[in-house]
C-alpha cells in the first residue's frame, strides 16, 4: 500500500482542481454573502477572481469544516451578490462567467482597459445600473440591449464607433452617456427611448441625427435637427452649443426647460420654432448671428432666463417687458441703439427708477448691482423686501452699508466684497435668515461685533482687511458657522480657545503676521489647526 500511497498523500489529488490563491479573501467573500455587496475597485486587478464569479454557486470553506454557525453566519440563509464594483483595475476583460450573478443589478467597470464585453452579459436581466467609462470598448454586444431593466449606461471616453440597432428596447432606460467617443451616426432606434431624460453625446463625430432624441450634442458638426425629437416626453435639458446649426431647432418636446444653443450660426428666430416651447425656462442663444429679436417672444411665457450675448441685435421690442417670468437678460456685446450703454456695461453711478419701476410687480428674489461706481446703496431695494434673498453689491466705492439694507428680512445671502466698508450697522443683526456675508477687500479693522449676535450665519470671508483680533468666546455661540475666512489681515495672535468653535469646516488663516500655529501647521488645513489650537489650551 505505501507504494500507492505515500504517508500525507491525497490519492485523489490528481482529480480535483488546482487551488490558486484568491486576490479576494475569505472574509470579504463572507462580508458579500450577508451585504450583497462586492467592492474590489482599485486594486490592481488583471482579471475578475473566480472566487466573485461564483459567490452565488460555492458554499464557503468554513462550511466544509466542522465549524457551528452562528444565526448571523448561516451562510445558506445567506443573499445573492446584487452589486459589483470592479472599477479602476486593470481588467483586460470580462468572463462568462458573469451569467452566475443572475441577481445583479449594479455592475461598475468604468476606468478598466476592457475592449470588448461577453454577451453573458444580457443574461443579467436585474441588471438597471452599467458603468463602462474610461476603457477602450469599440463596440457592444447586442445582447445587452436586452436588459430590460436597465436606467442607466454610462460609455464615455470609449472608442466606439457604432451602437447596435437594437439599442432602442432598452425602454426604461433614464440616462445614456455615450460623450467623448467616435460615433459617426446613431441608430434610428433612439427615438423609441421614451423614458429617456439624459442623454450626451459631445465630443463625437456626429454630422446628422435620426428622428430620435439627445441631451448633449455639443461640440459636433449637426447643421439640423428632426422634429420628431418630440417623441422623447421626458426630455427636459438639450445641449447643442459649438454646431452649425442655422435656425433654432423645432422642437415640440412638451417637457424641454432648458435650451442651450450658443456659439452657432443662427440668424434668426422664427414664429413656428418658438410657439414649440412651451414649458421653457432658460434659453441660451449666445454667441450667434441673431440681428432681430421677435415681438413673438412674448410667446415664451416661462421664460426665467435670456442669455442673447454677443449677437448682432440693435433694438428691442416693447413687448419684452411683458415676459411675467423674465429674471435674467443678457445682452452684452450687441450694437444696441435703444438703450442705455451703461446700463449694459454695469458702470452706474446710480440705478436708475426705470430698472426699479420695472421690478414693481415682480417677486425679484436676487439682485446684482456688482462692478458699478455706487457710493451708496439704493434706497429703493426696500421695494424689494417682501422676496429678495440674495444681494451683490461687491466691487463698488460703498463707504458704509445703510440701515435701510437691515430692513431686507428674507435676506439669506449678502456680498460686500471690494468696497471702502470700516464698520456695519448694528441694526443688521435683524437679518434673523442671514447665512452668508462676504466682506474681502474692505478696510476693516477688527471683527464687526454684530455678526457675533447673528446666529443664523454659516459663512463669513473678511480676508484681505486689517482685521486684528477675534474673539473666539463669542464665536462659539454661531453654533452653524462652518466657513470662516480671516486671510491676510493683522492677526498677532491666534486664541487658542479658537480650536473649540466645533461647527468649523474651513478656518482659512494664512497671511497673517501671527507666529503659532506655525506655517506648516496652517497648511495642514483646518482640521489641523484646530486640533493645534485646542492643544494649546491652558488646563
Amino acid at each position: 500500500m505505501s507504494r500507492l500511497k505515500r504517508a500525507g498523500q491525497d490519492s485523489l489529488a490528481g482529480f480535483r482542481e488546482k487551488k490558486t490563491e484568491s486576490a479576494v479573501s475569505s472574509g470579504q467573500l463572507n462580508a458579500a454573502r450577508k451585504s450583497g455587496q462586492l467592492d474590489l475597485s482599485g486594486r490592481g486587478l488583471r482579471e475578475v477572481p473566480r472566487d466573485v464569479y461564483r459567490l452565488n454557486i460555492d458554499t464557503p470553506q468554513e462550511a466544509h469544516q466542522n465549524v457551528s454557525f452562528r444565526a448571523s453566519d448561516r451562510w445558506w440563509e445567506q443573499t445573492d451578490l446584487t452589486k459589483l464594483l470592479l472599477s479602476s483595475n486593470q481588467l483586460t476583460q470580462l468572463s462568462d462567467d458573469i451569467r452566475l450573478l443572475p441577481v445583479l443589478t449594479t455592475l461598475d467597470l468604468h476606468d478598466n482597459q476592457l475592449s470588448s464585453l461577453p454577451s453573458a452579459l444580457g443574461e443579467l436581466q436585474e441588471l438597471q445600473q452599467l458603468r463602462l467609462s474610461h476603457n477602450q470598448l469599440t463596440s457592444l454586444p447586442v445582447e445587452m440591449c436586452t436588459l430590460k431593466n436597465l436606467c442607466g449606461i454610462t460609455l464615455q471616453q470609449n472608442q466606439l464607433e457604432s451602437l447596435p440597432d437594437e439599442l432602442g428596447q432598452l425602454e426604461n432606460l433614464t440616462q445614456l452617456d455615450l460623450s467623448n467617443n467616435h460615433l459617426e451616426g446613431l441608430p434610428s432606434s433612439l427615438g423609441r427611448l421614451t423614458c429617456l431624460q439624459k442623454l450626451n453625446l459631445c465630443h463625437n463625430k456626429l454630422s446628422c441625427l435620426p428622428a430620435s432624441l439627445l441631451l448633449d450634442c455639443s461640440n459636433n458638426q449637426l447643421t439640423d435637427i428632426p422634429a420628431s425629437l418630440s417623441k422623447m416626453l421626458a426630455l427636459e435639458q438639450l445641449y447643442l452649443r459649438h454646431n452649425k446649426l442655422r435656425l433654432l431647432p423645432k422642437l415640440p418636446a412638451p417637457a424641454l426647460k432648458e435650451l442651450y444653443v450658443g456659439n452657432n450660426h443662427i440668424e434668426q428666430l422664427e414664429t413656428e420654432q418658438l410657439t414649440c416651447l412651451t414649458a421653457i425656462s432658460l434659453l441660451e442663444l449666445r454667441d450667434n448671428k441673431i440681428k432681430i429679436l421677435p415681438e413673438q417672444i412674448t410667446l415664451l411665457s416661462t421664460l426665467t432666463r435670456l442669455d442673447l450675448t454677443n449677437n448682432n441685435i440693435t433694438n428691442l421690442p416693447a413687448s419684452l417687458s411683458l415676459l411675467p417670468n423674465l429674471k435674467v437678460l443678457l445682452l452684452e456685446g450687441n450694437p444696441l441703439r435703444g438703450i442705455r450703454r451703461d446700463l449694459l456695461t454695469k458702470q452706474a453711478g446710480h440705478i436708475p427708477d426705470e430698472l426699479f419701476n420695472v421690478a414693481a410687480d415682480q417677486s425679484v428674489t436676487i439682485v446684482n448691482f456688482s462692478k458699478n461706481q455706487l457710493t451708496t446703496i439704493p434706497t429703493r431695494l426696500l421695494e424689494l423686501s417682501p422676496s429678495l434673498s440674495d444681494i451683490n453689491l461687491g466691487f463698488n466705492r460703498l463707504t458704509c452699508c445703510c440701515p435701510d439694507v437691515c430692513k431686507l428680512l428674507q435676506l439669506i445671502h449678502i456680498d460686500l466684497r471690494n468696497n471702502q466698508l470700516r464698520d456695519l450697522p448694528s441694526e443688521i443683526k435683524n437679518l434673523t435668515k442671514l447665512c452668508s456675508i462676504i466682506l474681502n477687500y474692505n478696510r476693516f479693522k477688527s471683527f464687526p461685533e454684530v455678526l457675533y449676535q447673528i446666529v443664523s450665519l454659516e459663512t463669513v470671508l473678511l480676508g484681505n482687511n486689517q482685521v486684528d483680533e477675534v474673539d473666539p468666546h463669542r464665536l462659539i455661540k454661531l453654533v452653524h458657522l462652518s466657513t470662516l475666512d480671516l486671510s491676510n489681515n493683522d492677526l498677532l495672535n491666534i486664541p487658542p480657545e479658537l480650536g473649540l468653535c466645533a461647527s468649523l469646516r474651513c478656518l482659512s488663516l494664512e497671511g497673517n503676521p501671527f507666529r503659532t500655529p506655525r506655517a506648516a501647521i496652517v497648511a495642514k488645513g483646518t482640521d489641523a489647526v484646530l486640533e493645534y489650537l485646542r492643544s494649546r489650551i491652558p488646563t
